[in-house]
């Protein structure tokens, strides 16, 4: 049967017809609906686990027991999981361990732009990197495969492009391998000292062993044409080399990334006059061909960061590009922000009036450092928003303690701000953490997660009770407020700062965007009483503009938080709920 899948979503189906029996992942732009469209299977169990590490060694426990497991997560994710992949390529698996990272070249939905390439290098583990959804299928099934045959997990390198995009696929049945059986092998799966010492060579033989597979592999083709041009390329630059050149040119598609083939590239690059590798970020091909002594051309030619394009290619190799319009030269700019009733927002505007240091962490209300509130002053990774605002406050010598918050989403601070918390409690620095608490996962499109009750497939599960668990972390002072009510945000803030002892703040009402959140009605200005001060614009709510001197609100946005109401100084902002006769 064949259908047009996106990538994800066919990489799901082939775990699926691979016979996966265990998916734990973490929700991550551009990785998310690997996992989602794998719950929509009944035959595999499926799970948000808290972090990266966490389901990568719950992936492994399931190999353990002799099932083919998978777990997903973006680049930044992968570095949360380096600790057990590192180990796992010494310990091999039992059953088949596929692992799902999804790079985001041009930095559509994260804070770096990392070529995941080098941890497989690192880990000396094998990658597969599929150009569309049929590969993206297929070398699903072809990872299980290598990963039993070879004793290692395998990683799938999925990018935003892949994932994204749709193609055809043509699906097949499931089928499901007998479940291994568990046999105590101490030397094998204990990683002491003694014992890794004696797996590092069996990683090093591992490594032959699959290079050797990927010289004759099926998945590592050429492609002859033109013998002028001999481009190497990989994923979805394929695709552009493909659509620039056709058959003028000629093509090593390699669909394995490490390790790589030497003498199939060798043996190309006999073929051609000039060799080119085309690789979006870091010259990954380009330094193994230098490395074999070929004269090769790459990032001399094509830049090391940013997504690759058609027309890039064709202005890098001087062919003509043809006249249009980008999308962005005809449409204003429209910044990201906030949506209107984020219950986020009237927190940050408590901060920003109360002039606070804002030390930020990974999520949506990162918006929070976005003009008008603009408050917030670091973002680094997931968790480091606690974590900075201990090592903030204490190389202060006190001087930051009565004006710096930390603020953290609930899924975030489950992934990894507990660990700085319990820092806080331990070291005893005068630190105020703020758990902007929204009842959800949002950035990544409303994934449940320990906090919320629910699991991924929308069932009642465990929840964890976070004013409960930051009080058992040695926390005297936690506290909740509801962010639509300025004046109790304002109050808190001021008094948790001026405490003497470390306190966290719960920020909670959930997400403005979920389907059972009731608004009230829309507001709307009465532009007899406006004086056109512009008060509620401090606030950047996408359904308040001016016009004409007055305020006004779109209807079709407003959700009636009431928060701009607040704010207005003449009582301007009044509800359309029409009384009832």
């Amino acid at each position: 049967m064949k259908e047009l899948m996106l990538g994800n979503k066919a990489f799901a189906r082939g775990l699926y017809e691979a016979g996966c029996c265990f998916v734990s992942s973490y929700p991550g732009t551009p990785s998310t609906e690997v996992t989602e469209e794998a719950a929509k299977y009944d035959e595999i169990y499926c799970e948000w686990a808290p972090n990266e590490k966490v389901a990568m060694e719950a992936a492994f426990g399931a190999s353990l027991a002799g099932r083919r497991s998978f777990c997903g997560m973006k680049h930044v994710g992968l570095n949360v999981a380096a600790d057990p992949l590192y180990t796992m390529s010494y310990t091999g698996v039992n059953g088949g361990v596929v692992i799902c990272v999804a790079d985001d070249a041009g930095m559509h939905s994260s804070q770096n732009e990392q070529d995941s390439r080098h941890h497989a290098i690192a880990a000396k583990v094998p990658m597969l990197e599929p150009s569309d959804s049929a590969e993206a299928l297929a070398f699903a099934k072809l990872a299980y495969q290598l990963s039993e045959d070879f004793d290692t997990p395998v990683i799938m390198k999925m990018c935003t492009r892949v994932a994204h995009s749709q193609s055809v696929v043509e699906t097949a049945e499931r089928v499901v391998p007998e479940r291994k059986a568990y046999e105590k092998n101490i030397p094998k799966y204990v990683m002491m000292p003694g014992n890794a010492i004696r797996r590092h060579p069996f990683v090093e033989e591992r490594t032959r062993k699959l290079r050797e597979w990927a010289e004759t592999a099926a998945i590592n083709r050429v492609e002859m044409g033109g013998t002028q041009l001999g481009i190497i390329t990989s994923s979805t630059s394929y695709q552009y080399v493909k659509e620039v050149f056709g058959d003028s040119v000629s093509v090593l598609k390699l669909g394995m990334v490490n390790p790589l083939p030497e003498q199939l590239i060798r043996d190309f690059a006999a073929k051609v006059e000039k060799l080119v590798v085309v690789e979006e970020l870091d010259p990954i091909i380009e330094n193994h061909c230098k490395v074999l002594g070929l004269t090769v051309s790459g990032k001399d030619l094509l830049p090391m960061e940013g997504e690759f394009s058609q027309n890039m290619l064709r202005g890098a190799f001087g062919k003509e590009v043809p006249e249009g319009t980008a999308i962005e030269d005809t449409i204003p700019m429209r910044p990201p922000v906030m949506c209107a009733g984020c219950p986020h927002r009237g927190l940050f505007y408590t901060l920003s009036r109360n002039k606070c240091t804002v030390l930020g962490d990974i999520g949506c209300y990162t918006l929070g450092a976005v003009a008008p509130l603009s408050a917030m002053d670091m973002t680094l990774c997931m968790g480091a928003s606690i974590s900075a605002i201990h090592g903030y406050n204490i190389a202060g010598d006190g001087e930051n303690e009565g004006r710096t918050v930390a603020v953290i989403g609930d899924s975030t601070f489950m992934h990894s701000g507990m660990t700085g918390l319990a820092n806080i409690a331990y070291n005893q620095s005068d630190s105020t953490v703020i758990i902007l608490d929204n009842s959800i996962t949002g950035m990544t499109g409303h994934q449940q997660n320990p906090t919320t009750g629910y699991n991924i497939k929308g069932d009642p599960a465990g929840k964890i009770d976070l004013e409960a668990l930051c009080r058992s972390m040695g926390f005297q002072r936690v506290r909740v407020v509801d962010p639509y009510d300025l004046k109790a945000c304002d109050i808190a803030v001021k008094e948790e700062l001026a405490a003497k002892e470390p306190s966290v703040i719960i920020s909670r009402r959930p997400c403005a965007l979920l389907k059972y959140v009731k608004h009230n009605a829309p507001l709307a200005v009465n532009t007899e009483k406006c004086i056109g001060c512009k008060s509620c614009m401090r606030i950047g709510c996408p359904a308040i503009s001016i016009k004409d001197g007055k305020a006004r609100v779109d209807a079709t946005l407003c959700v009636g938080c009431g928060v701009c109401e607040q704010l207005c100084p003449v009582g301007a902002f009044e509800s359309t709920k029409k009384e009832a006769i």
